[in-house]
């Protein structure tokens, strides 16, 4: 039995540089509410990643620095 491939999987940022060229005349006003906190949420979560990014490039620096 042969396995069917995977699909490609999209490049990084795709969905939303996808997102921002939606037509928001299309949507509700709740609609868009939604999408406001939605956005937020994925803004709270990006900037945790990234807080914890440079915590993990500032310790690297301090270790690797410790000797100089």
């Amino acid at each position: 039995m042969m396995e069917e491939p995977a699909a490609p999987r999209s490049a990084r940022g795709a969905a939303l540089i996808e997102a921002t060229r939606e037509d928001l005349d299309l949507y509700a006003v709740g609609d868009l509410e939604e999408r406001v906190e939605r956005l937020q949420d994925e803004i709270v979560r990006t900037r945790s990643a990234l807080d914890r990014k440079r915590n993990g490039l500032a310790a690297a620096d301090a270790f690797f620095s410790f000797g100089r």
